[in-house]
């Protein structure tokens, strides 16, 4: 079974697509392909976004969870036709069960065009021979995928190089552990003027309009 959705972000840069959410689309197919793409529910969805206070984000990419080395053309193709800059992610349900999400993104190659630079990043992965014999570098090429990280996965990561062992017990200079406690109080601070404002905010609206402002956020009661 093959589903299908559209991921939602922004074009940050010429070679960079920052995704920030996904939502699914009324399709799934059993074969190699999908159904027609309904545009009519995506733009309904986009205009339920913009009530949730989203109206920055737009449809960019397609979400396809099929095997990794088999990425259909013709789909992606008229994506691009929409967006020239739409991305393929695909996600392979079958492998990711060992225990690692196998995924990777896609765009096609244009025939018509000479191939320039698509990246600035100086390494690539070595593709499969399964990739290669569905079209990999010939009809289509792959795209680096980075993942956000929080602060505590930052350090969790950091933590695994460290010169020795004794880093971690390292006291800092009073003045330097001085200046960070009074980030922390002014980040504080500016946290409760944002929340003071916000349930000003909230006070104005109706039932109806908090209910959908609130979707998607996690709300303390």
């Amino acid at each position: 079974m093959e589903v299908m959705g559209l991921m939602l972000g922004e074009f940050v840069d010429e070679y960079t697509v920052c995704v920030v959410d996904v939502f699914a689309m009324p399709q799934s197919g059993t074969g190699v392909s999908v159904e027609a793409v309904d545009h009519v529910f995506q733009t309904n969805m986009l205009d339920m976004l913009k009530q949730t206070g989203r109206s920055k984000a737009k449809v960019q990419c397609s979400l396809s969870c099929i095997a990794v080395d088999a990425l259909e053309s013709t789909k992606l193709q008229s994506f691009e036709a929409l967006n020239q800059r739409a991305v393929a992610v695909v996600v392979d349900p079958i492998q990711s069960v060992k225990g690692k999400v196998v995924i990777d993104a896609f765009r096609l190659i244009n025939p018509q065009e000479p191939r320039q630079t698509t990246s600035n990043l100086g390494h690539l992965n070595k593709p499969s021979i399964q990739a290669l014999i569905h079209g990999l570098n010939r009809h289509y090429y792959s795209i680096a995928i980075n993942y956000r990280k929080n602060e505590l996965e930052e350090k969790m990561l950091l933590n695994l190089h460290k010169k020795k062992w004794t880093d971690g017990l390292k006291l800092e200079r009073f003045d330097t552990h001085s200046k960070t406690n009074e980030q922390t109080v002014e980040e504080m601070l500016g946290l409760a003027i944002k929340y003071n404002k916000a349930v000003q905010e909230e006070d104005t609206l109706s039932p109806e309009k908090l209910a959908i402002a609130n979707v998607g956020r996690q709300v303390m009661v």
